[in-house]
């Protein structure tokens, strides 16, 4: 079993808008994030997140990593897993949680022994990860999209509809700051999170999937006056800076998670950026 890991620094605005597309890429975008039979995580230093992803081809456990400097991955942390592909089973301390497609779990802090087994090998998970800092051991729940609180928003007019599927959020399970959620656009629209908007008070990361091969999706970034996009494939992640929007084009239809942690829950904490204010 491969845990592979690497570690992200912070950034500030003004160093940012003079980096070229290869240092956006290396600063923000994670790349290589579902490869069979490993774990690869980025640990950013934006709230101390991390965002990664396992492939179970045969039994793969969340153990911890040298930054953590804990016996377990859990022991100060809580995390979020979502399913994006084949049916799985994850056992957290012995206790059973089944994943279909697009099913999420909660572990709770000081959770021990964190163990991904795919239930049919020939069509393995495909786990995506979150992790936050945790003081509080809320207990592990299973969330499915029958159980999200759910949100219409946008329209076709504007590109822009889309349905958001809060998953591990408050009140449908208990977290100390972690946050995860799936966006579905609507048959014919391209725009996620139009307008865009800043979290002054969190960090946020997105994971973009069910990008058809040949497809790319288009993600802005940066100080809404300064803007920044970085071009995405299927199955990678990119980190949003509390300074930095998060919107996103595709070239076809895809669907993305969301995961945030920082100073609060309220989801609705935003400040929304117009359009006509992008530069």
């Amino acid at each position: 079993m491969a845990i592979n890991y690497e570690v992200r620094f912070s950034n500030h605005p003004d160093d940012a808008r003079h980096y070229d597309t290869e240092k956006l890429r290396k600063e923000f975008l994670a790349e290589k994030i579902m490869v069979p039979g490993e774990i690869n995580l980025v640990y950013s230093m934006n709230d101390r997140y991390i965002v990664g992803g396992a492939v179970p081809t045969d039994r793969l456990e969340l153990t911890s990593i040298d930054p953590l400097k804990s016996g377990h991955f859990c022991d100060r942390r809580e995390a979020g897993i979502i399913n994006v592909g084949g049916a799985a089973v994850i056992k957290v301390d012995g206790n059973e949680y089944p994943l279909g497609y697009k099913d999420a779990l909660y572990i709770g802090a000081g959770s021990k022994t964190i163990e991904m087994i795919s239930t049919g090998p020939d069509q393995p998970a495909r786990l995506y990860i979150n992790s936050a800092p945790a003081h509080h051991p809320f207990p592990c729940k299973r969330v499915t999209l029958k159980d999200a609180e759910v949100m219409e928003l946008g329209s076709l007019e504007q590109s822009n509809a889309r349905k958001i599927n809060k998953l591990l959020v408050n009140p449908v399970v208990e977290t100390n700051q972690l946050q995860m959620g799936m966006t579905e656009l609507q048959p014919g629209s391209v725009w996620n999170t139009m307008p865009p908007h800043l979290h002054g008070r969190r960090m946020e990361a997105y994971f973009y999937f069910e990008v058809p091969d040949g497809q790319a999706v288009c993600h802005f970034m940066g100080d809404p006056k300064q803007t920044r996009h970085i071009w995405m494939a299927n199955e990678q992640a990119v980190i949003s800076p509390p300074w930095s929007i998060h919107s996103a084009a595709g070239t076809s239809y895809y669907t993305f998670i969301w995961g945030m942690a920082g100073e609060n829950l309220d989801y609705g904490d935003m400040d929304t950026i117009q359009p006509g204010e992008l530069r």
